[in-house]
Parts: C-alpha cells; sequence; structure tokens
C-alpha cells in the first residue's frame, strides 16, 4: 500500500479487501445455465461469448475524484473525454474494437449549461474513439451529492462495449521473459490518483488551482491537472491489426506499474478452452516480472506532486502512470516495428523495457520494486 495515499485518504488494502468481498458474492450467480464467460477475472475488460466465435467485451469505469477540479474550476468540457479513454482504453486491451458506451451521470441539479459542457467532452472523446454513445441515463441526486461549491455536484461513469474474435483475444498467456516493453507516452496523471495529487499540490504544496509554479512552464495548476486522459484506441487497434503478434496489452491507470501484472499468465490466462491468439508460443505458461528499464519522459506535473508532498519514488510508480499510459508486450524481434506503429499517432512511443522472470515483479530505475 501506498503510505502516502492512504495519508490522503485513500487506503488501497481496505479497497482491495472490499472488492473481495464483493467479488466472493457475485461470483457465486447461478444463471442455470453454462457460463458465457470467456476471461478469468482481474483483466481489463470482461469479455463473454456471443457465438463460437465472437465475444462482446464489457467495461465500466468513472472520472474519480478528478472531477472535483472541474467543479472548482467551472472547467466541465473535457472530464467527458475522461470518461471516454477509461472505458474504451480497458476494452482494447482485450484485443477488443470498442464500438459505443453509455454515459451515466448523476448530478446535483441538472443544469443546462453545466450537462451542455460535459456532453461537449463526450463527444469529442467519443470521436477520438471512433464510437457511438447511443444512450445514457441522468440521475437528479441533490440529497446524495454536493458539489464543489454547491449545487454544482455530479459524478460520470460510463459502460464501453466493443466486439472481438474469441480466437484473437489478447490475455497476456504467451508472455515469455525476453519479451520488450513497448511504452506509449501518457499527458499527465490522467484520471487516477487525484485524492493524492490534490493533497500533494492543495495541502502540503500550499498551491491553488490558478497558480502557475515554475515547474509546469508557463501552465496553470488546473490546466496540468485537467488535461485530458489520451485515447489510445486507434493506435492500439493499428497495432492489433499489423500482424505483429501482440501479446499482452496494459492500461496503465490506478496501481501505477503493478497494472502490468494483469497480464501474468497466472492471472490473465483464458476460461477453457482457451483462445488467446499467443497461447500457443511453445511450452507451458511461465512465471513473469516486468522491469522498466528506460523510462518515457515524466511529465512535469508527477515531479511537482512527489516534490511537495514528499512522495517517495515507489508510491509514485504505485500510484500513477509516470509519462507511461499505455504498454504493449511484443516478442523482442518485433519491438522497432511495433514502437514505429504507435509512434505514428503517439510521438515519443518507445521500448521501455523487458519481461523478466522475476515472478509477479515490477521493477522500475532508482531501486524500485513492486508486487502485487
Amino acid at each position: 500500500m501506498s503510505d502516502a495515499y492512504a495519508a490522503s485518504g485513500v487506503d488501497t488494502d481496505q479497497s482491495d479487501a472490499g472488492v473481495g468481498g464483493l467479488v466472493s458474492v457475485l461470483r457465486t450467480i447461478d444463471t442455470g445455465r453454462p457460463s458465457r464467460n470467456a476471461l478469468a477475472s482481474g483483466h481489463y475488460a470482461s469479455v463473454l461469448r456471443v457465438t463460437p466465435d465472437l465475444g462482446i467485451a464489457v467495461a465500466t469505469d468513472g472520472v474519480g475524484s478528478k472531477i472535483i477540479v472541474a467543479e472548482e474550476t467551472g472547467r466541465l468540457d473535457t472530464v467527458g473525454i475522461d470518461a471516454i479513454a477509461m472505458n474504451v482504453n480497458d476494452l482494447v486491451c482485450v484485443g477488443a474494437e470498442p464500438i459505443a458506451l453509455l454515459d451515466y451521470l448523476a448530478v446535483q441539479e441538472p443544469d443546462e449549461a453545466r450537462l451542455t459542457a460535459i456532453a461537449q467532452g463526450l463527444k469529442a472523446g467519443a470521436e477520438d474513439a471512433g464510437i457511438e454513445i447511443p444512450g445514457g441515463e441522468l440521475a437528479v441526486l441533490p440529497e446524495l451529492l454536493r458539489g464543489h461549491p454547491d449545487p454544482g455536484g455530479f459524478d460520470l461513469c460510463g459502460t464501453a462495449i466493443g466486439t472481438v474474435a474469441l480466437d484473437r483475444l489478447v490475455t497476456g498467456a504467451g508472455i515469455r521473459p525476453g519479451d520488450a516493453l513497448i511504452g506509449v507516452p501518457s499527458s499527465g496523471i490522467h484520471s487516477n490518483g487525484y485524492t493524492l495529487a490534490r493533497k500533494a499540490l492543495q495541502v502540503d504544496g500550499g498551491l491553488s488551482l490558478d497558480d502557475r509554479p515554475d515547474d509546469l512552464g508557463g501552465a496553470s495548476v488546473a490546466d496540468a491537472l485537467l488535461e485530458p486522459t489520451v485515447i489510445y484506441v486507434r493506435a492500439a487497434l493499428d497495432l492489433l491489426a499489423s500482424g505483429l503478434p501482440v501479446l499482452g496489452l496494459s492500461h496503465i491507470t490506478g496501481g501505477g506499474l503493478l497494472n502490468l501484472l494483469r497480464l501474468c499468465p497466472t492471472k490473465a490466462g483464458a476460461i477453457a478452452p482457451a483462445r488467446d491468439a499467443h497461447a500457443d508460443r511453445p511450452g507451458d505458461p511461465t512465471p513473469i516480472g516486468f522491469a522498466i528499464e528506460d523510462p518515457l519522459p515524466l511529465p512535469a506535473i508527477n515531479g511537482l506532486i512527489q516534490r511537495l508532498g514528499g512522495v517517495t519514488e515507489a508510491e509514485m510508480w504505485e500510484v500513477f502512470n509516470q509519462g507511461c499510459g499505455l504498454v504493449a508486450v511484443v516478442p523482442e524481434e518485433h519491438a522497432d516495428a511495433a514502437a514505429a506503429i504507435l509512434a505514428a499517432r503517439h510521438h515519443g512511443s518507445r521500448r521501455i523495457g523487458t519481461v523478466t522472470d522475476d515472478a509477479g515483479a515490477c521493477t522500475a530505475p532508482g531501486g524500485v520494486v513492486l508486487r502485487g
């Protein structure tokens, strides 16, 4: 658990235990028919068998406490991009092509101007991802929500769906030590770790959202915190369509570097019969770890959070994306080709590390070792 994150109000150990309680009950659901589940739990999206060859991928997520920054500044026109990104970036990690999203918008007060601004972000994100928003839900909940300031409170979540050929699932089951990690740059801290970020900047550092510290090169704190999450869908689909063997895709969100462990064969294997596109690599699944050897450049906001909040290097890697929002795992001999495909849409994409045989370990420069 990140000590700084816990001190800011988010206890990840407690959260993990809570999820365990939910899952322990939900996994006992009996529909009276064989399960359609095509993936073990714990991956980026769920995949349900529709026909013997076709799966529907489903993912759900929200914007989180980044919304507080949007409320405090009155800048609501980008959080819709984050809502799209957090969902479609997860879908594509199992090899699915996102096709649609349904939004859930809960508001303290249904103000037309605020709702229009939120919708503008949803539209921009949907067009970037190439998906439709055919419907959604608006809930007016004044007894549950209190805004920053009142009465401007809201919460924004989404559920995205996509399609995937079951023989083209990307689960990580074929990853082996020696494979290459290709990193795709982030635009900042995306939509995770905002409780810690706001404490470090506003409480520990005494900054206002309008302040423009030298670290940010002229941008305000609000500018940096509201930078939208990058949507990686088109680049990932280009890579998947290239014919190169894509062994794994990892969306680096809450949990930071530990997200890579979702690709470990012992956690990410497909439910029998295995249909992973690359699960037929010779030999049984091998316990693996991940080493970041040449990280992508660190966004200025990350360094400012670490300095003002006194956050350790290991905690930064455990909570934030540290400049890399998506990782593709490919065989070593295809690293350059994969990096070039991703860099065509996201400049600066390149090899950042290697799959290791240190089971369950994620390492980064400076002696950082994280274990899930």
